[in-house]
Order: structure tokens, then sequence, then C-alpha cells
């Protein structure tokens, strides 16, 4: 199964008035200053491919100044089929389609989906726990309509039961039925982490010693339900997580009430990296930590080939300039066949790079972008696939 997206529109969204961009299959790029609205445009791509944004925007947000909605659309064939994935905002809500049918955000995921490497992911070795976890769970998400229901249904629970620990009048006896609903939502999504990591870990190790030869790195997981048991039945280990993380939740049961917080579970673990042995959290070079952030999004690459049989949608937000030559040329290596949209501010840092369509991006003293292919004279039109009278006509001006 392959996969392409083939173009992108947008009505009256963020900076942008009305365009249409047509993708490459290899290489598509927008070159132009910083705040020019070129992420705006990789998170519309994110957004019809993940059903989410790292940026985390409300629907107000999306909508650009003076117009009360927007509509963005990205069309993907493939394999014979032509899929056009929607995103509507109005009245401060959001809405996706497929094929003009409504849908949850759920419906836009997993049929092409897309990997984002941008400045921000640079720093992910040393920062907090939680952005680990987001990055193995984000991924999973896209991966596995399961992954993400558990996702959900476990972040629920935790949600839940930390309110009841902040009640004045909480005790041992109300944590009970709660215990047993986090344990059981908490011990499946560990499998399913460790299974998904376990995916990611061989090609972070061969990506990193490809570009870091004579080092070795490593990435693995620390539960805070103790050593994991090494077995290789699924249902095994989660019955050993069911019953260890009931004992964890009842072993610190005071101290969480006390402090108003659960205090084991997968929300807690730790998702370790390593080179030469050693934390690279801890040791590890800014050199070092910006190699393992760059074999993990070609591992993430690789396992969505392998798991869903059609290469990702890759987006690079402004980080070419962030690496050096060896990194540089290294992933622009392992882009071959892999289609890629790529935001920059200089194109010298894509020397090298395969045929690919190139759009500038600017925008104006009122605050507007314009995209503008680079082997045509004119911007970029309309775009058909989003026409709509009302949108024509900007409320408000």
């Amino acid at each position: 199964m392959t996969m392409f997206a083939r173009d992108l529109s947008v009505a009256h969204y963020r900076s942008f008035d009305s365009y249409r961009l047509a993708l490459d299959e290899g290489v598509t790029i927008l070159a132009g200053p910083n705040a020019a609205g070129k992420t705006n445009l990789i998170e519309a791509l994110q957004l019809l491919t993940s059903g989410a944004s790292f940026r985390h925007p409300t629907a107000a947000e999306l909508v650009h100044d003076g117009v009360g909605s927007c509509k963005v659309e990205l069309r993907l064939e493939g394999d014979g089929r032509v899929l056009d994935m929607g995103l509507s905002a109005e009245d401060g809500k959001r809405s996706f389609s497929r094929n003009g049918k409504r849908c949850s955000a759920a419906g836009v995921r997993g049929v092409l989906p897309s990997v984002l490497f941008c400045p921000d992911h640079l720093d992910m070795v040393k920062r907090g726990a939680s952005v680990r976890r987001a990055a193995l769970d984000d991924f999973g998400m896209q991966l596995s309509a399961r992954y993400a229901d558990l996702a959900s249904t476990y972040g629920r629970c935790v949600t839940q039961r930390n309110a009841l620990l902040k009640e004045t009048w909480c005790c041992r006896e109300m944590l009970g039925a709660w215990n047993d609903s986090i344990a059981r939502a908490g011990s499946a999504l560990l499998v399913h982490r460790l299974a998904l990591l376990d995916r990611l870990a061989g090609h972070v190790h061969t990506a990193y010693g490809q570009v870091a030869s004579g080092e070795a790195a490593n990435v693995t997981y620390a539960s805070t339900l103790g050593d994991l048991p090494q077995v290789e039945d699924r249902e095994e280990l989660k019955g050993w997580a069911y019953e260890r993380m009931l004992a964890a939740l009842d072993e610190h049961a005071d101290e969480e009430i006390r402090r108003g917080v659960t205090l084991v579970g997968p929300h807690r673990d730790e998702i370790e990296f390593a080179v030469a042995g050693r934390s690279a959290r801890s040791f590890a070079s800014q050199g070092q930590q910006r190699t393992l952030v760059l074999a993990w999004k070609v591992a993430e690459v690789a396992v969505a080939r392998d798991v869903l049989g059609t290469a990702p949608l890759l987006l690079l937000d402004d980080v070419m300039s962030e690496l050096d030559m060896t990194r540089r040329t290294r992933l622009l290596r392992e882009i071959e066949g892999v289609q890629t949209f790529i935001t920059c501010t200089d194109e010298s840092d894509l020397d090298g790079c395969r045929e690919k369509r190139s759009y500038r991006v600017w925008m104006d003293s009122d605050g507007e972008g314009h995209v503008q292919e680079e082997s045509a004279g004119d911007e970029v039109m309309k775009p058909d696939l989003l026409h709509d009278p009302e949108l024509d006509e900007p409320s408000g001006k």
C-alpha cells in the first residue's frame, strides 16, 4: 500500500487567505524568512494526517484574523484510492471530515501517518520524561487505533483518580475501584508501549551508529513498577503489570492521598537514552543528543513503513539549519523514497536534495501570508477543493 499527499488547500487559515499547493511525491520545499508562515502549513499537514498539532491550538487560533471560519483540506491518493481529509474551525469549535463526512480526529489518523521533526525536538533527550513519553505515545496513536484508545482511557483514569485524591475526604477505601480501572488500563498501555519501543530501538541503534561511527546508542524503558520481566508472551506481561500496579498503588496510597497525585504507572515512567553505556541525558554532548533525536526520527519513519506498509509523510520544519553537514547529509539520505515537506530560510541547506518542488513564502506589511511556486510567476491559485462562497467574502471586512 502506498499513499501520497497530492494537494494541500487552505482557506482563511492562520496567516493565509486561500491557497492550494501541489505536493511533490519526493520533496516539497517552502523557503522564506522567519515568521513568514511556513510552520502554519507544516501544522496543517500534521493536523490532517495525525489529527493533532504540536502547537495544541484552540479552534479560534486556526482562523485568519477578521474571518469567522477556516477550512483546510488534504487530498491523499494511492492504490487506486482518493481520500480528502478536511478540517473546519468556526465559532470556537473545530471538526474533521473524511471524504466530506464528519469524523473524529481518529478518523484522519493512520491512513498516511506523519513524522514531524522541528527545532523543539532537538533537546528531547535532556528535557523531562513527559516529553519522551509523549513522543512515543503520539507516534503509537498514529499507528494503532487500539494504542490511541488505551492512551486516552488511561489518561482519563489518571485525571479522575487524581481529582479524587485531591478531595479532603478521600481515603484508602475509596480508591479500590479506581485502582482496578487504572491498573487494567495501565498494564495494557505498558505492553503496547514496550512493543513499540522495541521496534524503534533497533532502528535507533543502527541509525545512530551510521552517523557516529564507533559509538553505540540504546534506548530503554524504565517502569515505576520495577524491573520488567523478560517474557515474550504479551498476556503474561500484562498480567504481571496489572498485579504489580495494584500492589504499588496500595503501597503508595497514603503518600498519594497526602500529595493528591497518582505516583505510579505509565504516566510516571521514563524512556532512557544511552551512549556508550552512559546516560545521554547526563553525559552526552549536544552533538550526541542531536544525533540521538535524528536517529529517533529515522526510526519512526522505518517503523511506520514496517507497520502500515506505506512510508509516512515526513515534515521537517526549519530543522536543517540546526544540523551540521554530516547530520544533514545523513537525513537527506534517509528520506530517499519518503515523501517529505521541508521548510527553510536558506535552500543551500538542502544541497544534494533529490528532485523537488519549491515554493516561496512571505508575509506582507499587513500580516498577510503569501505563497508562490518558484517556477511560476503568479501566486498559487485559490483552492477549488475548498471553494465556499461564504468564505470568499470574509466577515468583518
